[in-house]
C-alpha cells in the first residue's frame, strides 16, 4: 500500500510535524516546509524555530502555529509534545550543524521520529551519541541528502545494481559553487557566517557543506563503500577559517577508483553537482542542474539520453515522478520525495504494517555516520599532507 492510499483511507489525517530551527531568515527551514507540504502528507503544528524567544514567537505566528505550540526551547517542546494526545509524530531539525545533536537526542528520548538536515552533526563524537540515542529509542531517523530523492539518481542506482555498467571501475563526482568566492561571511550574511565558522559548522567547510553530498551520492548510486581517501583541503580566501575547496582521490571496495572535487570558490558554478560512473560495460552521467536527464553510454553503442517520465524508467525511479514527462522536476521535488518516503514509513508504523520497500531508500543513520567519518578522514588526510587515510565505519 502506498502513502496516498494509507494517509487518506486508514490513517485518516496528516502526519503532525514539528520543527526545530528554520525561523525568520533561515533558508533551509523554508525548503523543508515546502517539501513536507508538496505531497500533502504533513501538517506543521509545533516549533521551536529560534533560540531567541521573540523571534521564535514571531516565526511561529507567521507560519500559523498556535501560540501554545510555539516554543522558545526545544527541550520543552519535546516534553510537552510527547505528553499531548495530539502531539507531533516527527520533528525536523534544521539548525546549523552544532545544534543537531541535542535536539535529536531530546526528541528521540521522547519516542518522536526525527528528520535531520545534513551533515549529521558537528563532530564524529556528537554523531555517535546521536546514533546511540536513536537506536535505543527505536525511532525512525532520516537524513536529508535530498539528491537521493531525484528520480534519475534512483534510476542510475537501479541500473548499476542490475549490472548494466558491468564491473565498476571509475567514479567521478564533483560539486562546485561560487557563492563564497569573496569573504561573504564578513558582510553579516547569515548562511555564510555559520558555514565558515568552526564552532558552528565543524572541522570542515566546503567538505562538510557540499562535499558530503557528493560523497553520499557516489556511494548511494554505486552501492560501493569508499574505503580510503587522500585529500588536499584549501582555504583560498584570506582569513577564512575553514576549507573552501578540496580535491580528493578515493579508493572503493572491490577495486574501483574515484575522484571528488568540491569547491565554493569556483566562479561560474552555481550548484554544479555532477556524477560520472564507468564500468567495463558502459557509463552513466548525471548533473544536478539538469536533473531530469541521465546519459547512458553502453560500450560500443550510441549514447542514450534517458529522461524522467520516459518509458525506460525503472520502478524505484518512477515512484518519484509526480507530473508528466516534459514538465521538469528538481530540487524541491527531490526534497519532497524524502518527506514522502518518511511519511510512508511513519504511516506504516502507525498502521502496523510493512512499509513500501521503495520508501526505504531515504538516507539514515548509517549514511549520516559515513558522512561524518568522510569529513574526519578528509581533514586528517589534509593535515598529514594528503596521506591516505581510512574512512571509518
Amino acid at each position: 500500500m502506498t502513502i496516498e492510499a494509507s494517509a487518506g483511507t486508514v490513517l485518516g489525517r496528516r502526519i503532525r510535524l514539528g520543527m526545530v530551527g528554520g525561523g525568520q531568515g533561515a533558508f533551509i527551514g523554508a525548503v523543508h516546509r515546502i517539501a513536507a507540504r508538496l505531497d500533502d502528507h504533513y501538517e506543521l503544528v509545533a516549533g521551536a524555530l529560534s533560540s531567541d524567544p521573540g523571534r521564535a514567537r514571531e516565526s511561529a505566528a507567521a507560519l500559523h502555529i498556535a501560540p501554545d505550540r510555539a516554543y522558545a526551547d526545544f527541550r520543552e517542546m519535546a516534553e510537552r509534545e510527547a505528553a499531548r494526545p495530539d502531539g507531533i509524530d516527527v520533528v525536523a531539525v534544521v539548525t546549523p550543524n552544532h545544534m543537531h545533536a541535542a535536539p535529536v537526542r531530546a526528541f528521540a528520548g521522547r519516542g518522536i521520529h526525527v528528520i535531520c538536515d545534513k551533515p549529521l552533526a558537528h563532530s564524529v563524537e556528537d554523531a555517535e551519541a546521536m546514533a546511540a540515542a536513536v537506536r535505543e529509542a527505536g525511532i525512525l531517523f532520516a537524513l536529508t541528502h535530498n539528491y537521493t530523492g531525484t528520480p534519475m539518481v534512483r534510476q542510475a542506482r537501479e541500473m548499476v545494481a542490475a549490472g548494466e555498467l558491468g564491473t565498476l571501475r571509475v567514479v567521478q563526482v564533483e560539486y562546485p559553487q561560487d557563492w563564497l568566492t569573496t569573504p561573504l561571511e564578513g558582510s553579516g550574511q547569515k548562511q555564510a557566517a555559520w558555514r565558515t565558522d568552526p564552532s558552528r559548522s565543524g572541522a570542515a567547510g566546503s567538505v562538510g557543506d557540499i562535499g558530503t553530498h557528493a560523497f553520499n551520492l557516489a556511494e548511494f548510486v554505486t552501492g560501493l563503500r569508499c574505503e580510503s581517501l587522500c585529500a588536499e583541503l584549501s582555504r583560498f580566501v584570506p582569513g577564512r577559517a575553514l576549507d573552501d575547496n578540496a580535491h580528493m582521490l578515493l579508493r572503493f571496495a572491490g577495486g574501483a577508483r574515484g575522484m571528488l572535487w568540491c569547491s565554493q570558490v569556483a566562479p561560474g558554478h552555481e550548484n554544479g553537482l555532477r556524477l560520472r560512473i564507468y564500468g567495463d560495460r558502459g557509463g552513466l552521467e548525471w548533473a544536478q542542474e539538469q536533473p531530469n536527464n541521465l546519459l547512458h553510454t553502453p560500450y560500443g553503442e550510441p549514447p542514450r539520453l534517458l529522461r524522467r517520465g520516459g518509458p525506460a524508467m525503472l520502478p524505484g525511479a518512477a515512484r518519484g515522478v509526480r507530473i508528466p514527462a516534459g514538465h521538469p522536476e528538481g530540487y524541491l521535488e527531490a526534497f519532497a520525495q524524502l518527506y514522502r518516503d518518511v511519511a510512508e514509513q511513519i504511516t506504516a508504523r502507525l498502521e502496523r504494517r510493512s512499509a513500501d520497500a521503495a520508501s526505504l531508500l531515504v538516507p539514515g543513520l548509517e549514511e549520516g555516520l559515513r558522512g561524518m567519518h568522510f569529513i574526519a578522514a578528509a581533514v586528517e588526510s589534509a593535515r598529514r599532507d594528503a596521506a591516505w587515510v581510512a574512512v571509518g565505519t
